[in-house]
């Protein structure tokens, strides 16, 4: 790859800096020498040929902004001279060929997974405590509090040192630590077979509409069924709109058996007498969730989520591709992949709509997104409004430039499903999940939608990850491994580089899903408990 400037396709009228350019440099795209007349910082654009006003700007092969004032040819591209447009699809299936990857080398490869008697495979075994509505959160926090502190699993907190410190400072003092609170806490050893108990709280459950606490019901349910999870504890407080009844016909359409420890406040009475009972049943499961062991199996079992967050102007062109060349490699291999974020498929919709794999699956598609924009707008916003000031400052002025980029992420695979949020994936091939582009809620989604391995692209860091599936981060830049590497598992920057191409990058990061998918291997959400919950209240989130 030329390091300096790049066309990201033969019918492009604008470049793409992969490093600073300054007035009067000259470079060369497509055959053609152009002369930068404005600083165009590195993930910008910048133009490749004078453009009147209302001329349309394409980028990804389609359109992605048009022109709001002239812009010379060599000129930046800014949010002062372009404004968001896409391109008006078609809706057109059938005769889409896909040219699968070769897969030879992977065909006898496996990961060391939990079998479950559903046939799903889990990459982690872990129970989950859960509340019905968010009346229950304490009592699930004294729980985690009771279980980590008593298991061995609780590690001291960092910054703890940090005040004790500046505590004995007040008193002309020298803090000096015992060696019980030099060294955290060892990891106990009593449930070697779980990976964790992990504790969600959330605002739901009550208050809102009967729709959203509906939907609370299947989101739950679905993490109930996940095959990470070998079971749970649910407490209800009793009258709440998300009723447990619900969750259990939520459960009942999955078809999930899993162990379940249904406690209700209201019939228990006491706090104490809750609590007993939800501890007491919770430890006796916990001791048949650790029979549960790692055996080999195929590839095909594997269900990656596809996300991103904080993303820049080199997502689209390392890290997502990176994604899209292991969504490919799962796809041929038999297995799922799941692409969300609906608001950052908006202007991408042409493609993918071409590779569903019926007119059903296209409407589908076609409904959800459009119903979805339309809600934005009656709350003052729209898909277009999605950038995050992060992500124009990086080089993503618009939401089409952002969405083209972020598809990149499922490849180049036929669509065998269309999911609405919660709903289930089961269908081998590539799904499409309608989630917010909130990183938090739509990581959530996926998981809820059986996602066994999370895959996380950022160009500007984030800590994001799930309490149930392993989250691994990619970076789209080098400078952001080195920055922060304490929250990034992989580096895709060597492809703006010139190291790596999307295809030799998705390769090695399948070598590291093996990895952790076996439990060999901890991501460094899971190192820093980064273990974000939260469901989406619909119509709401962007």
């Amino acid at each position: 790859m030329n390091n300096t400037v790049l066309l990201l396709d033969n019918s492009d009228n604008v470049g793409v800096a992969l490093m600073d350019l300054f007035p009067g440099n000259q470079v060369m795209l497509n055959g053609k020498t152009i002369e930068i007349q404005d600083f165009v910082a590195a993930k910008h654009k910048f133009a490749m040929r004078a453009f009147a006003p209302g001329e349309e700007i394409y980028m990804y092969g389609t359109i992605v902004g048009e022109a709001t004032q002239a812009i010379p040819e060599g000129g930046a591209i800014t949010l002062q001279n372009i404004r968001h447009k896409t391109k008006k699809y078609q809706v057109q299936t059938g005769g889409y060929s896909w040219n699968s990857p070769d897969t030879s080398s992977w065909q006898d490869q496996t990961f060391m997974g939990y079998k479950r008697s559903d046939n799903q495979v889990g990459t982690a075994n872990i129970w989950l405590v859960l509340p019905m509505v968010f009346c229950e959160n304490t009592n699930v926090q004294l729980m985690q509090e009771a279980f980590e502190n008593a298991l061995g699993l609780k590690k001291m907190n960092p910054y703890e040192r940090q005040i004790r410190t500046l505590i004995s400072g007040l008193n002309g003092e020298k803090f000096t630590e015992s060696v019980a609170q030099k060294t955290e806490i060892f990891e106990s050893k009593i449930f070697s077979n779980l990976d964790g108990i992990r504790f969600l709280t959330h605002s739901m459950g009550c208050g809102g509409t009967r729709q959203d606490a509906e939907t609370l019901c299947a989101l739950l349910a679905g993490y109930i069924h996940h095959p990470n999870v070998a079971g749970a504890t649910v407490l209800s407080l009793g009258c709440q709109n998300a009723e447990v009844r619900i969750l259990q016909e939520k459960l009942q359409a999955l078809g999930c058996t899993k162990p379940l420890v249904i406690c209700d406040q209201q019939q228990s009475g006491t706090t104490e007498a809750l609590l007993n009972r939800a501890i007491e049943e919770t430890f006796q499961q916990l001791i048949i969730a650790n029979q549960a062991m790692r055996e080999p199996v195929p590839l095909s079992y594997l269900t990656i989520g596809l996300e991103c967050g904080g993303s820049d102007g080199f997502s689209g062109i390392s890290a997502n591709p990176t994604l899209g060349a292991v969504s490919d490699l799962i796809v041929a291999l038999g297995g799922k992949a799941i692409l969300s974020e609906f608001p950052e498929l908006c202007g991408a919709e042409e493609n993918l709509i071409q590779r569903c794999e019926s007119p059903e699956l296209a409407q589908k598609f076609i409904h959800l997104m459009e119903t979805y924009n339309e809600a934005a707008k009656r709350v003052g916003s729209g898909f277009d409004m999605n950038p995050s000031p992060g992500n124009i400052k990086d080089g993503l002025l618009t939401d089409a430039i952002k969405s083209c980029g972020a598809a990149k992420k499922g490849g180049t695979a036929p669509v065998s499903d269309v999911l609405d949020y919660t709903e289930y994936a089961t269908k081998p091939g590539l799904n499409l999940l309608c989630t917010p582009g909130n990183d938090v809620e739509s990581t959530t989604g996926l998981a809820g939608s059986g996602a066994n391995i999370i895959l996380f692209t950022t160009g500007l860091g984030t800590p994001t990850g799930n309490p149930i599936v392993p989250v691994i981060k990619v970076s789209s830049n080098s400078k952001l491994v080195k920055k922060m590497p304490d929250i990034i598992d992989f580096d895709a920057g060597t492809i703006i580089e010139g190291l790596d191409t999307p295809q030799s990058a998705g390769e090695k990061l399948l070598k590291l899903i093996i990895e952790v998918a076996s439990g060999k291997k901890k991501t460094k959400a899971e190192e820093k408990s980064n273990f974000d919950f939260i469901p989406w209240k619909r119509g709401v989130s962007l």
